[in-house]
């Protein structure tokens, strides 16, 4: 690994189970670098008060903490304006934000949402919510047989009567790069909105909204080096205007009566109550730290990870492989042991040092379209290395051999 990320990732050098620690669950989260600790303590320990609700100068430090880092975002994402830019405390609540305040207000019986079987179930719980309350048809993009999003079921489904589509950049199961800008230009020809969730693909690839002419995306900070409990929902400005809040309080408003509330404008309208101004200073320092690292680099040691993973997988013949022979694919590499159950592989990998993640990965249709109940998951990022895949080998070659099946 190179020395100044181990360095920098001081987690990464300690042991688990008396074994040097792999890191491989990257999907579910990111270690964090030190300048973001960094960055948060100084937040917490030079300037901590409530944003936008004081006039003297430890709130107006907090305030430009905190709008500081709305306009990083904004430059990270090429948002048009940081009012685009509505802070939420992870992916999950943007996605609902979305469903909640534009999609229910939005449809009614007759109308069809479209998204993909590869959906976390973030994208897809809330779709079945709007659907229910409104009579809306929530319909289904599956896959071919490289695990791509059908483009025969593209054509069929995507129609003047669907609303919304909803898809994910990058699969969090099978680790698959969408299409999201010609996805978009099909949406738009129909008239519909397009939902972006970018979990999975704003750590790792350059995201740049304009070009992909995304209504939403959503991203959770913690999967980009940066706190948990900081996420952000990106919205085309003219959208977000013409939505109702999604929660009411303190902070969102312009002016409150006995019997009536007018409503802030953005990007507060969508920012009720105190807000994690230590979270958005991670934030902005994480995306510091990626712009450092360079997407391109980034791309290149997870391509070469995962290039090298699979190769040595298929070595195993006990080994059984899920999306692995398309070419759109970044870091995630999805696997189950034949004849062992995925917890108990990543139980044995755990004894090894050797961090995965197992289970349904909060993709459960998608299990059940690809056959399986749970899966196996390992999961790069720039900070891990050919010695962590072989790390992630061996362990395996150990499993049938605990489980008495070699």
């Amino acid at each position: 690994m190179d020395k100044n990320f181990l360095d920098d990732f001081p987690i990464l050098r300690s042991k688990m189970n008396e074994h040097p620690l792999a890191y491989l669950d990257n999907g579910a989260t990111t270690q964090k670098p030190q300048n973001v600790v960094r960055a948060i303590c100084g937040y917490y320990g030079g300037c901590n008060a409530n944003p936008h609700r004081g006039v003297y100068e430890l709130s107006v430090r907090a305030t430009k903490v905190y709008e500081d880092a709305r306009r990083k975002v904004a430059k990270f994402l090429n948002a048009k304006s940081a009012r685009e830019i509505i802070f939420t405390k992870n992916a999950t609540e943007s996605l609902n934000l979305i469903a909640y305040s534009y999609g229910l207000p939005n449809l009614k019986a007759g109308d069809e949402i479209l998204i993909t079987i590869a959906e976390h179930h973030s994208n897809l719980v809330p779709w079945q919510r709007v659907a229910q309350a409104t009579g809306a048809k929530l319909n289904y993009i599956y896959l071919d047989a490289d695990g791509n999003l059908s483009q025969a079921d593209i054509d069929k489904k995507l129609s003047t009567r669907t609303k919304i589509l909803a898809v994910t950049q990058t699969s969090n199961v099978l680790g698959l790069v969408n299409d999201v800008k010609g996805l978009a230009a099909r949406a738009h020809e129909v008239g519909a909105v397009i939902v972006v969730d970018g979990a999975q693909s704003v750590p790792h690839i350059p995201v740049d909204v304009q070009a992909l002419d995304a209504d939403f995306l959503a991203f959770s900070g913690h999967k980009m080096l940066s706190p948990m409990g900081i996420g952000v929902l990106y919205g085309k400005r003219a959208l977000l205007e013409s939505m109702p809040p999604f929660l009411s309080g303190g902070d969102m408003i312009e002016y409150v009566e006995e019997q009536a509330t007018t409503y802030a404008e953005l990007p507060q309208k969508f920012e009720a109550g105190t807000q994690n101004v230590g979270g958005a200073a991670g934030l902005a320092a994480a995306i510091d730290y990626l712009r450092g690292v360079g997407f391109d680099e980034i791309e290149r040691i997870e391509r070469d990870l995962t290039t090298y993973a699979i190769g040595e997988l298929k070595r195993l013949p006990y080994v059984e492989l899920y999306g692995c022979d398309a070419a759109n694919k970044i870091g995630i590499v999805t696997f189950n042991v034949k004849d062992v159950h995925p917890h108990d592989v990543a139980t044995i990998l755990d004894a090894e040092g050797v961090a995965i993640r197992a289970g349904h990965h909060c993709a459960q249709p998608l299990m059940k379209y690809l056959g399986q109940n749970a899966t196996c998951r390992a999961s790069f990022y720039f900070y891990n290395t050919r010695q962590d895949v072989e790390r992630l080998i061996e362990a395996i070659q150990k499993v049938r051999g605990v489980m008495r099946l070699a």
